[in-house]
């Protein structure tokens, strides 16, 4: 046993499960490339990323250095009042990045925040443009988009992790996504009756995460952008799983086209090093907070915003990013995740093998014993968690084919399906 597990143990509460009757976490020594090594020498294959964060692998030299640098210069100032180079590059990086004229960056420190931040900015807008009332969202099933107290009220009412709050806050409208005709027109009727209430659209764009991990296609996100602009209402793309290339496109509204008026961005932007997110907004957003009135402003400030260790980090990650070799990965990735899953269609209780990008599902008909799963594939020597009714990879894109190979052959060893 270890002594800084038995001294810490008894003090650290854990996220996402009952403490009581859970079994002890596995012990991390240290990272690399896309394994992680247990402190009794075991290496697991990372299936899934830390979360979807660790794209170009952990521990990758060129962002190491980056931060170190910067380690050097100041790990830390306050964003109010002071300036410093690694987020203005960024902010300009983004800009320049992302489609249209997405190109005010606002930095926080989770996705979450900077869900709840995109919340904020878009009540604010509608209240500075002098239209009162308009503090309720609209988003859609399957949607996950945090755990924060404003965030859970826009994720899927039968979310279990969240059903505890229901009546807690203000009730949200949680509606189908609008993938056919008759989707439309149910939408477009509520945006019609309660479009006076309502501040914004907001929605996973192309893949529901942590929902499901439940596709649709781009026309859904055109669909979204004309009824946004027909009665009004903003529309928010939270790219925080699918940005920095994981459905095989740098940023969905890149690739599908569809400019949203404001686009959270987190997880891989640091590529798995440090916590950093960012609410972009277009133009014309930012412009409704410009004004000679300070009660115009947007009165917000996490105390760690645009660390310049993290904005050192998401420089380095952006370095990565332009080089292009990520595109191959993805597309190699998709590719061997098709063939090395599509057996696990036979297993018992298997209702669909799916995968975009770099992502790859396998869905039961029912939840599934993620604990047991997770246990067992960490037995065979990966690293793999399960979640909802979905066993998911999220591979690393630096992952080596023997590597996946590995993944998505333990996954059907544990189905029985070879």
């Amino acid at each position: 046993m270890s002594d800084w597990f038995d001294q810490g143990a008894p003090h650290v509460w854990r996220p996402y499960c009952q403490m009581k009757t859970a079994p002890a976490p596995l012990r991390v020594d240290r990272t690399s490339g896309a394994r992680i090594v247990l402190e009794d020498g075991r290496e697991l294959v990372d299936g899934i990323a830390s979360w979807w964060t660790a794209c170009h692998g952990y521990n990758h030299p060129h962002i190491a250095q980056a931060i170190t640098d910067q380690l050097a210069r100041a790990p830390h100032v306050m964003f109010g009042g002071l300036a410093h180079e690694p987020a203005y590059r960024l902010a300009a990086r983004l800009s320049a990045l992302l489609p249209g004229d997405l190109d005010h960056a606002f930095f926080a420190e989770s996705g979450s925040v900077s869900v709840e931040i995109a919340m904020k900015m878009a009540i604010q807008f509608h209240i500075n443009e002098g239209r009162s009332g308009r503090s309720k969202f609209v988003s859609f099933l399957g949607g996950y988009h945090g755990d924060t107290l404003a965030t859970m009220t826009i994720c899927d009412p039968e979310e279990g992790m969240h059903s505890l709050f229901s009546g807690v806050m203000p009730a949200q409208h949680v509606v189908a996504l609008p993938r056919d005709a008759a989707g439309e027109a149910a939408l477009d009727a509520l945006l019609a009756e309660k479009g006076q209430e309502i501040a914004a659209l907001i929605v996973e764009p192309r893949i529901q995460g942590a929902g499901g991990m439940l596709v649709h296609d781009d026309a859904v996100l055109r669909t979204l952008r004309r009824l946004a602009d027909r009665h009004g209402v903003l529309l928010i793309f939270d790219e925080i799983f699918t940005g920095f290339g994981r459905t095989g496109d740098l940023f969905v509204c890149e690739g599908a086209g569809v400019i949203p008026d404001i686009v959270t961005l987190s997880k891989a932007l640091t590529g798995g090093t440090l916590p950093l997110s960012a609410a972009v907004a277009r133009r014309r957003v930012f412009d409704a907070f410009w004004s000679d009135d300070p009660s115009a402003a947007l009165m917000h400030g996490p105390t760690y915003m645009a660390n310049p260790l993290a904005c050192a980090a998401a420089n380095a990650s952006l370095d990565l990013f332009e080089t292009g070799a990520w595109k191959a990965d993805v597309a190699r990735i998709n590719a061997d995740l098709a063939e090395g899953l599509e057996p696990c269609r036979q297993a018992a209780g298997v209702v669909d093998v799916r995968t975009l990008g770099a992502i790859g599902v396998v869905e039961f008909e029912t939840a599934v014993d993620a604990g047991a799963l997770s246990r067992r594939f960490a037995e065979l020597g990966c690293w793999i968690r399960p979640m909802g009714k979905v066993v998911y990879l999220t591979p690393p894109f630096v992952i080596s084919e023997a590597e996946l190979a590995r993944l998505t052959g333990v996954i059907r060893q544990v189905l029985g399906v070879g």
